[in-house]
C-alpha cells in the first residue's frame, strides 16, 4: 500500500509507481492529515492483513513494534502481510508518520540496508534515505520474495537510469539503458520461475 503526500503522484521522479508497475495488487491513496481515507483505513484493518509500516526504526513511538524480517508462515490466522509506504520526500515522509496516529498502532518494518541509495533523482539528507521503490524492494525481499524483490530493483535501476538519460539530453552512456533491460528481463523471467 502506498499512501502518497498530495503532489508526489505528479512528479515525474516518483518511484512509487514503479511499484504497482510490478505488483498488481498494489493500493495507492493520498495522505490526508485531518481526514483519512476510510477505505485505506479499512484495508489496514482488515483481519486478513498483518500490516507493517516500512519506516527507520528510529522514528518509532514509544512501544512500537520493530522487526527486520516478516517471516508469513509465522504471521497469526494465516494473515498475509501488507506493507504500508510512505510515498513522499523524507521530510513529507516523517511528517505523515509522525501525523497520522494510526500508523503508530502498527508494527514497522524496518532495515539498514547494506547499500546506500541509488536513487540519483532525488536524494535524502542521509545516504540511507531510499527512493520509495528501493524501500518496497528490500521490504519484498525481507517478506522472503527475493525474485519479486529482484525484479522491482531492476525496474527501478532502469528508471532511474532512463530520467537521467533523458535529463542529460542524451549525453549519458545509452548502452547502460540496453543492460538494464536485459537484467530487468532476466530478474523478470527469473521471478516467473520461482512463483
Amino acid at each position: 500500500m502506498l499512501i502518497m503526500y498530495d503532489d508526489e503522484v505528479l512528479k515525474p521522479s516518483n518511484s512509487g509507481r514503479l511499484i504497482a508497475d510490478i505488483i498488481p495488487d498494489t493500493h495507492a491513496f493520498i495522505w490526508s492529515r485531518n481526514e483519512p481515507n476510510k477505505k485505506m483505513l479499512s484495508i489496514i484493518t482488515d483481519p486478513k492483513y498483518q500490516a507493517f509500516v516500512i519506516f527507520p526504526s528510529e522514528y518509532a513511538v514509544e512501544n512500537q513494534t520493530v522487526v527486520s524480517q516478516v517471516d508469513k508462515t509465522k504471521l497469526p490466522n494465516g494473515k498475509c502481510p501488507l506493507f504500508i509506504v510512505l510515498d513522499g520526500s523524507w521530510r513529507e515522509a516523517i511528517k505523515m508518520f509522525r501525523k497520522s496516529s494510526y500508523l503508530h498502532k502498527l508494527p514497522l518494518l524496518s532495515f539498514t540496508p547494506e547499500f546506500t541509495a541509488s536513487y540519483a533523482l532525488r536524494k535524502g539528507a542521509r545516504a540511507f534515505q531510499l527512493g520509495t521503490a528501493e524501500v518496497a524492494a528490500l521490504a519484498l525481499s525481507a517478506a522472503g520474495e527475493p525474485s519479486n524483490g529482484g525484479v522491482l530493483e531492476a525496474w527501478f535501476e532502469l528508471f532511474v537510469e532512463s530520467s537521467l538519460h533523458g535529463r542529460s539530453r542524451n549525453s549519458r552512456d545509452s548502452a547502460i539503458i540496453g543492460e538494464l533491460q536485459h537484467r530487468f528481463q532476466q530478474a523478470y523471467a527469473l521471478s516467473l520461475v520461482n512463483d
